[in-house]
């Protein structure tokens, strides 16, 4: 079977408000190939297939969310399924390695140290692993459009899957401008001639193209700058350890001095809690392997692998090269410190070269970095774009968002996402540096409020499967930590946002005398997800009135993976049976 999908059928005129009956996953109805394009511009016609009506329904409250509408649209949605499992691994790879890591590290080492940096990586990691588990439970067993923004509509409450939802595609949509302006920064390590708005120009238009391609060309973009970010990753790792040990000429041996003078540790514990949303941010991305589902093919065989696989690799790259960083770059280097946070010159990673006195190899890590900035940028338009998707068609955003053409793309949603990306523009506006901050305030804490959600989900999708009467062997995957890991990520998450409360009421460093509208600024600045999602949250529970899902409500039949029949996963576990020991272990982690 190739990439498109091979089984196709025609959609039924009515459809019911209860769907007993559900249509095979590689059996959905997509219309891509009953209408060939017979003009360069008829692709970008609404794709055709079933779509559930939302017809309104009024309430005491006013118009009341349709549950039924919503998983249905979900689950037969007319993008199609084009990635295959090696996109999945570097897409994943790619929304992640960025900004984050080449620059962010920088002033994560500066204000808490190299222990405190190594530590805020390792304990991220552990809760990260806790969630893609959980994720990739129900993506497998439900890869519908929208994955955990609709998991949490679906498993938890309408109003916390909105909030969510929204919380999410507003982080990348601001991230996307964010990479892009920072994309531009880069170019200043070498003085390039070229002015900043033409520079923005150049990195928008091509982001917006690839999106514009289809999801199979933005898979292989992702792809080729993922292999780069990884190649440099490993070389830096490599590289590093020489510097280390006093392989080059300007460099003796360092091994651990600069954890002795000036310390491992700085500003404490408070110091330590300033990076764990740093780190959070650093690995942010990682998710999108589970929104991505809805356009993969055969999911059944790719996410599970990709779940397992990208987990270590982004956690090897990032602990690994984190742990040399911290080896070869003091917390007082002044060069940490830039006027821009996002400031290729504050990398540690080009520091580190610069500081070894190796020629040329500083430009190289700084290409690196502007590839992995704009790879992340790229990311941003698809976790954006498929996220407004996904709540248009659950009746959660406007009607127009939920728009796909033929080919596949969301094309009203991808034009919403370009024109919030012109906001890079700021970067040639005297405003650059609030633009900066008040960009990064939005998408700080995002990435956990989405963790936090993932796991919930998580247990209440467990709690309904085993109510319901179902067995854990009948998931086509099932999360080697199972509810356990999901609820040690889950309070390890409200812990940190209760740690990052107490910095951003509190932050290190100021002063006792401050006025309320600087403590205010200080707050909003650390803080800014919050009150936007309990803002969100709170609007459409006043509006909508919705109620927490019962477990024993919980819809388990729309849109769930039936596609490996029972047949083959009885003939898998007979398989496993006779597997030696090693290789189940190796099995069950990678």
């Amino acid at each position: 079977m190739d990439d498109d999908l091979s089984v196709k059928m025609e959609p039924s005129k009515t459809y019911p408000a209860s769907t007993s009956t559900v249509t095979p996953l590689l059996a959905r109805p997509t219309g891509v190939h009953r209408f060939p394009p017979t003009k360069a511009f008829d692709s970008f016609r609404r794709g055709s297939g079933p779509e559930y009506s939302f017809a309104p329904a009024l309430g005491e409250n006013g118009r009341v969310f349709n549950p039924k509408a919503a998983a249905w649209n979900t689950a037969h949605t007319p993008l199609v399924r084009r990635l295959k499992g090696r996109h999945l691994q570097m897409i994943a790879i790619g929304g992640s390695i960025g900004t984050g890591l080449f620059i962010g590290s920088g002033s994560a080492l500066a204000t808490g140290g190299p222990a405190s940096l190594l530590l805020a990586f390792i304990l991220i990691g552990a809760v990260l692993f806790c969630t893609v588990q959980a994720l990739g439970e129900m993506a497998v067993t439900f890869p519908v459009a929208g994955s955990f923004s609709a998991f949490a509509t679906r498993f938890i409450d309408p109003a916390w899957g909105f909030a969510s939802g929204w919380n999410y595609a507003m982080q990348w949509a601001f991230t996307m401008p964010l990479e892009v302006m920072s994309a531009a920064i880069t170019l200043e390590y070498w003085n390039i001639d070229l002015p900043g708005w033409a520079a923005i120009t150049i990195f928008l238009f091509a982001i917006v193209m690839i999106n514009l391609c289809g999801v199979k060309i933005y898979g292989e973009a992702e792809y080729t700058f993922s292999i780069i970010k990884v190649t440099a990753v490993i070389g830096f790792i490599i590289l590093g350890a020489v510097i280390n040990c006093g392989g080059t000429q300007d460099s003796g041996y360092i091994g651990g001095k600069y954890w002795a003078n000036p310390g491992a540790f700085h500003n404490g514990f408070k110091g330590f809690c300033n990076i764990l949303v740093t780190a959070a941010f650093s690995f942010s991305g990682t998710e999108l392997v589970g929104l991505a589902a809805a356009e993969t093919h055969n999911p059944s065989k790719s996410l599970p692998t990709a779940i397992k696989q990208v987990f270590w690799r982004i956690a090897l790259f990032y602990i690994v090269s984190i742990a040399i960083v911290g080896l070869l770059v003091p917390y007082t280097s002044p060069q940490l410190i830039s006027r821009n946070s996002v400031d290729s010159k504050a990398s540690p990673f080009i520091i580190a070269i610069q500081s070894a006195g190796i020629e040329g190899l500083d430009s190289v890590m700084n290409a690196v970095v502007m590839i992995a900035v704009l790879s992340v940028a790229n990311s941003s338009m698809y976790g954006a774009t498929r996220t407004l998707q996904a709540l248009a068609e659950q009746g959660q955003a406007p009607r127009a968002l939920a728009y796909v053409d033929r080919k596949g793309r969301p094309l009203v949603a991808i034009a919403v996402a370009s024109a919030i990306g012109l906001l890079a523009y700021l970067y040639v506006s005297p405003v650059q540096g609030p633009a900066f901050t008040w960009l990064l305030a939005l998408s700080g804490l995002s990435s956990i409020f989405t963790w936090a959600s993932i796991c919930w989900a998580h247990i209440q999708f467990r709690k309904a499967w085993t109510l319901q009467g179902n067995s854990l062997s009948d998931l086509v995957y099932q999360s080697p930590i199972g509810v356990a890991g999901s609820w040690i990520g889950l309070v390890s998450l409200i812990l940190i946002l209760v740690a990052q409360l107490w910095v951003a009421i509190a932050p290190e460093g100021a002063s006792a005398n401050l006025s309320a509208g600087e403590v205010a600024t200080n707050f909003f600045e650390a803080y800014l997800a919050m009150p936007v999602v309990l803002l969100f949250y709170g609007a459409y529970k006043w509006g909508y009135g919705t109620r927490w899902v019962r477990v024993r409500d919980i819809d388990l039949v729309t849109g769930r993976n039936e596609f490996e029949s029972l047949g083959v996963r009885r003939q898998w576990r007979e398989d496993r049976s006779e597997w030696p020991r090693w290789k189940v272990v190796y099995k069950m982690l990678c």
